[in-house]
C-alpha cells in the first residue's frame, strides 16, 4: 500500500512532513534496538502513538518506511560530500572535510546507521532499493575519487587503494555500534583521528603525508 499523497497546503504539508520524520525517527530506533524483522506494525503503531490507518497514510508499508529510513541517512550526506569537492581544495583537506560530515551525521543519525547496517543484506537485492544503492555508490565513489586525488599529488601512496577505501568505510560504518553522545571523543576529533591513520599510513615513502599535503596547500 503506497503512502498517502501530501497536502499541498503549506502549512498542512509542514505538519504532514513533521510527522512523517516523527515517524520514520521512531522506527529506526525501534528496528536498531530490535531488529526490522523483530518490529511488528503494532510495535509501530504503539510507540507512535498512531492507529494502522494513520501510520500506513505516513509510511505506506513496512519496507517503505525501512526505505525512508535509508533516503534519510543517504540522501543529506551525499549532497554535503557533492558540496565539500565542488570546492577546490587540496585533496587531504577533502578528505578530512568529507570524514567529519560523514561522522557528524553518523552522530545525528547512529539509529539510522545501525539499520542500514543490519539489514544491508536485503538493500543489495531487489529493485525496489535502487535509488539507495545509487546514493550509497555515489557517496563512496566521492571518497575514491579524493583518494585518487591524492595519489595523483603524491600526498598519498596506498599500496591498494580499494582496500584502503574499504576500511574507512568499515571504520565510520562500524562507528555506530560505539559512539557514545557524551563520549570521550566527539565526532570530529573521531573523524580526524580516521584521517590521521589514513593519511599516516598512506604517506608518501621517507615522507609524512600531512607535511605533503601542507606543502600542496602552499602551492
Amino acid at each position: 500500500m503506497p503512502a498517502a499523497s501530501p497536502p499541498t497546503r503549506p502549512a498542512l504539508r509542514a505538519r504532514y512532513d513533521r510527522k512523517q520524520q516523527e515517524v520514520v525517527a521512531t522506527a529506526a530506533r525501534l528496528f536498531a534496538e530490535r531488529g526490522y524483522q523483530a518490529t511488528s506494525m503494532q510495535d509501530l503503531t504503539e510507540a507512535t502513538g498512531l492507529a494502522a490507518g494513520g501510520l500506513y497514510h505516513y509510511i505506506g508499508s513496512k519496507e517503505q518506511l525501512l526505505i525512508r529510513i535509508c533516503d534519510e541517512l543517504l540522501e543529506p550526506l551525499l549532497k554535503r560530500a557533492r558540496a565539500i569537492v565542488a570546492r577546490e581544495a587540496p585533496a587531504t583537506e577533502h578528505l578530512h572535510e568529507l570524514v567529519r560530515a560523514w561522522l557528524a551525521h553518523v552522530a545525528t543519525h547512529q539509529d539510522h546507521m545501525l539499520v542500514f547496517a543490519q539489514e544491508r543484506h536485503a538493500i543489495e537485492r531487489g529493485p525496489q532499493w535502487r535509488e539507495v544503492r545509487r546514493q550509497r555508490k555515489a557517496f563512496e565513489k566521492i571518497l575514491d575519487d579524493v583518494l585518487a586525488r591524492g595519489e595523483q599529488d603524491g600526498t598519498m601512496a596506498f599500496a591498494d587503494r580499494g582496500l584502503t577505501l574499504l576500511a574507512l568505510l568499515g571504520m565510520v560504518n562500524h562507528t555506530a555500534t560505539w559512539l557514545r553522545p557524551r563520549g570521550r571523543l566527539s565526532a570530529e576529533q573521531i573523524a580526524d583521528g580516521y584521517c590521521d591513520l589514513l593519511l599516516k599510513a598512506g604517506a608518501p615513502a621517507g615522507g609524512d603525508a600531512l607535511a605533503a599535503a601542507r606543502g600542496v596547500a602552499d602551492r
